[in-house]
């Protein structure tokens, strides 16, 4: 007999209250309840079989209004039931109350979590909500005329669509209903006042020292939904971050402390995935560190961990997140958090943290570069100068023409490698593959490189090692002049 799994629960003997995880298995993918195995898998069957097979389907129907296939199954000349349950199609409660299946447990659905399955389970959602007195006079043309211009130029809309009215916008954007009639999505992309119909649509920033209550500013934006990446990290980068001067050959470059497609990434992210029935977003900015916080928890069987690989693209609000990937400003493959990290190794900056906290999702970023300015130090971790020593030493093996034929983006791409070994010791090349996104033969040959570098290594047994920063490798200077000896 398989174990407890997802789509598979063993009780001893029947009670009415096991109606809660057909119930659950209903909602969810379906799955089989075995009556008569205990926990360990082992047959232990049950009395009066033909009496359950004919009670436990007419419980079924008359509370939760599903059928189910019982039937009686024999082992070793002891009796069981499995009772056999479809996912369905429409919410099903158990005396009032929604369960749900998630790996090996049942869940009661409560809150936000009950309302966006709800929504999910009649294949509604939140932000296609018709508003009867909004009119196309309530919409800024302006907005309009922005998403346009950025869906153009990110290629997903054709330039003829800059020609469309704003009615034929909305429509094309799915933005209306049949009969015109305005969505709550309409009306907070593209609102002229979207408070007016969402109060706690607005974004907030707040500069914090020491304590909570040491608020130094703030500022309240309330613009439409559209134009706010751009608004808020305008603010950002004129009140609240620095953006260190250097210079790339005779070009003044100020790019902001903390990699600003990250930051873009994470503030669309917040706009996209909130629970507009909540709190505010809210971006509290330290001395020592960034914290945006967005109320809404993540869907039902997603985890922290699943939303930093690659999963599948799961918006609470499809309306808004459609005109978002349209503008260019997010993706629709559920890559968002790989880009950040990816922004983040590129720069050699430590990782942004992910909680669920206070019902919604809390990212942290450290300050490091603010930090060190104000120190008047360059920022320094464990192996930070080594890592750069190393990056430092392919370009040297370059110069030196060891490696002939090797561009600009080959070596970006290298040193992109070497940041995702130092920050992950023992990664294998799949995880390598996922968080680079380097197709794996291009990969393999770049791994090949570095070994021959005795940049990296390989430790451990081969299904359970991985690469590793190597620490006692020569300089590529005297590997150089051995090879020519």
């Amino acid at each position: 007999m398989n174990t407890e799994n997802q789509n598979i629960e063993f009780k001893e003997s029947w009670r009415d209250e096991y109606l809660k995880w057909i119930c659950g298995f209903a909602n969810a993918q379906g799955g089989k309840l075995y009556i008569g195995i205990d926990d360990s898998g082992t047959v232990c069957g049950v009395e009066n079989a033909h009496r359950l097979s004919e009670d436990i389907p007419n419980k079924i129907v008359s509370l939760l209004g599903v059928v189910a296939e019982v039937n009686i199954l024999q082992k070793e000349g002891k009796d069981y039931i499995e009772i056999v349950t479809l996912p369905s199609n429409v919410p099903i409660s158990y005396r009032g109350k929604y369960y749900y299946r998630s790996g090996s447990t049942l869940q009661e659905l409560n809150g936000t979590a009950l309302t966006d399955f709800l929504f999910r389970k009649t294949h509604t959602t939140w932000d296609q909500h018709v508003v009867e007195e909004g009119t196309l006079d309530d919409i800024d043309s302006e907005a309009i005329d922005y998403f346009l211009g950025r869906a153009v130029a990110a290629k997903r809309l054709d330039e003829s669509a800059t020609k469309l009215t704003t009615l034929q916008t909305l429509q094309k954007l799915k933005l209306v209903n049949k009969d015109n009639k305005l969505t709550i999505a309409a009306l907070l992309l593209f609102g002229k006042d979207i408070e007016r119909w969402n109060l706690m649509s607005a974004f907030r920033i707040g500069r914090f020292q020491h304590t909570q209550d040491n608020l130094l500013i703030q500022d309240h934006i309330a613009c439409p939904l559209i134009k706010m990446p751009e608004t808020i990290l305008w603010t950002l980068r004129n009140n609240y971050l620095v953006a260190p001067i250097h210079y790339e050959g005779l070009q003044r470059v100020e790019p902001l402390e903390i990699p600003e497609d990250a930051l873009r990434e994470m503030i669309c992210n917040a706009i996209v995935h909130k629970n507009y029935s909540g709190p505010f977003i809210q971006m509290r900015v330290w001395d020592d560190r960034v914290e945006l916080w967005n109320y809404g928890e993540l869907p039902i069987d997603y985890t922290i961990e699943k939303l930093l690989q690659t999963h599948e693209s799961f918006p609470r609000n499809p309306l808004i997140a459609q005109a978002f990937y349209l503008a260019g400003f997010i993706e629709q493959w559920g890559r968002g958090y790989e880009k950040i990290h990816d922004a983040f190794i590129r720069e050699h900056l430590l990782q942004p943290t992910f909680e669920q906290v206070r019902g919604g999702i809390l990212v942290t970023v450290q300050r490091e570069r603010f930090v060190a300015i104000r120190s008047g130090k360059h920022i320094e971790r464990m192996e930070e100068n080594k890592l750069k020593q190393l990056i430092e030493g392919i370009n040297e093996g370059i110069n030196e023409g060891i490696n002939e034929g090797i561009n600009d983006e080959m070596q970006r791409k290298l040193a992109l490698v070497i940041g995702t070994i130092h920050d992950y010791p023992g990664i294998k090349i799949p995880a390598i593959e996922q968080r680079t996104d380097i197709p794996k033969k291009t990969l393999e040959r770049y791994m090949s490189l570095l070994k021959s570098w005795e940049i990296i290594e390989f430790r451990g047994a081969k299904k359970t090692g991985g690469y590793y920063i190597k620490t006692d490798r020569e300089p590529i200077e005297s590997k150089r002049i051995k090879d020519t000896e």
